[in-house]
């Protein structure tokens, strides 16, 4: 694929506070060969420059609680969410539960460049209740199903027993080195004890708000790492509808190119219920993730595949309502995630050696974090495309084939059919 060098832009590292003013990425092939002040990285002989001056470039956003479900069985060429998604920034998924094993084959579709998509991850189909675990040899034999078939690094533990059972689950995930999840079940108590149990994630609204020292302290020190998914939040209206109500989807270009006008029409033009703004309690949510996150805790982020690509930044932003700083936001979206599934060593951060999955945006994450839509470009795994169209800048010119799903875009003012 050759070099190429992102320069001038600010960078947001999320190596810690580290933040570069005006900056250089160099990227060879699908890494990141050097990152640093301007003039300060070696430049490979021949590298293409792309002057990114005026513009923040951050790590890709990683959704850890992704639900993109294409068709299944007979597989599509190219599904719309995966699509929408990588358009919006997102470069790394990961689906806790999917039902069906199919989804494996369509993240390696993606790896070998068939379908254009964000990186896919997946627990595969849970671990439920029949799965009938009664001790730590069956939680060893169904983990095989994970480790050494699926291959998946990832599970999700489904409701599948007592405290007992779950314990067996998770000894069983560590010594085949797969990281486990588990839902959240509306069960404060149940979820303190997963935490002890070294459950790696946490996913849904922890129930119970607010919550002090005593609770903060035991999620932050434990390293479990809590998926909101506030867009569906427990205790009150889910902040999906305050966002249908108060942002018009059909007037988003980006949105009703890469989006079926069905999908958007099911999910924009009639909803089932309406409330008024003081009836939402997501803020008082956001507000106990603000907490873990300052107390040294772990926040996922996870946009629960309900309005593919625009909801990831519709979640983010919910989380950063009660508070958060834009930083921890961005952690929030990005290395965050990358050490709930494991994956930090890769990916998550703009640092030499790791893979090259990044966004230039029009406008700085850190003045308002609403700025994390802004973006120009899109990087994956090295490959760079316009976050409008998708169209490849780098390492080949190549626009993105017109799709199934375009041929019945919404106009943006009026949302009628073409």
């Amino acid at each position: 694929m050759g070099s190429v060098v992102l320069r001038g832009a600010r960078i947001i590292t999320m190596k810690g506070d580290m933040v570069i003013a005006r900056g250089d990425v160099v990227v060879t092939n699908n890494r990141i060969a050097g990152v640093g002040e301007q003039g300060s990285v070696t430049v490979p002989a021949g590298a293409k420059i792309i002057d990114v001056s005026g513009k923040t470039i951050m790590p890709g956003l990683m959704d850890i609680h992704a639900h993109m479900w294409p068709q299944w069985g007979v597989h599509s060429p190219q599904p719309y969410m995966y699509a929408a998604n990588l358009a919006y920034g997102v470069t790394t998924t990961r689906d806790p539960q999917t039902s069906t094993s199919d989804v494996i084959s369509y993240g390696d579709a993606v790896d070998v460049g068939q379908i254009i998509g964000p990186r896919i991850y997946t627990t595969g189909p849970g671990i439920f209740i029949q799965d009938d675990v009664t001790g730590a040899d069956d939680a060893k034999d169904v983990m095989r199903r994970y480790s050494e078939f699926y291959q998946t690094q990832t599970i999700k533990q489904y409701m599948a027993g007592d405290r007992r059972q779950r314990q067996w689950i998770a000894m069983a995930a560590r010594a085949q080195q797969i990281t486990p999840t588990l839902e959240g079940g509306l069960d404060f108590k149940k979820n303190m004890t997963e935490a002890m149990d070294g459950y790696a994630g946490i996913e849904h609204t922890l129930p119970i708000a607010p919550m002090y020292k005593d609770a903060i302290g035991l999620f932050a020190q434990s390293g479990t790492t809590w998926t909101p998914t506030l867009l569906v939040q427990y205790g009150g209206p889910w902040a999906e509808n305050w966002w249908y109500e108060h942002y018009d989807i059909f007037a988003d270009a980006k949105l009703t190119h890469f989006t079926p006008f069905s999908e958007l029409e099911r999910r924009g033009l009639r909803r089932p219920q309406w409330f008024r703004d003081s009836e939402y309690s997501y803020k008082l949510f956001a507000e106990q993730a603000k907490k873990v996150v300052e107390a040294g805790g772990r926040v996922g982020l996870g946009g629960h595949g309900q309005l593919q690509g625009l909801g990831v930044h519709w979640e983010l932003w919910t989380i950063a309502s009660g508070g958060m700083k834009p930083m921890d936001a961005l952690r929030v979206g990005t290395i965050f995630g990358a050490e709930a599934i494991g994956l930090q060593a890769n990916l998550g951060s703009i640092e030499t050696g790791k893979l090259a999955d990044l966004l230039v945006l029009d406008a700085n994450p850190l003045d308002d974090i609403r700025n994390t839509n802004t973006i120009r470009l899109v990087m994956k795994n090295g490959r760079l495309y316009e976050g409008s169209t998708l169209a490849e800048v780098w390492p080949r010119a190549k626009a993105l084939p017109k799709q199934w799903w375009m041929a019945n875009d919404a106009l943006p003012v009026t949302g009628g059919q073409k």
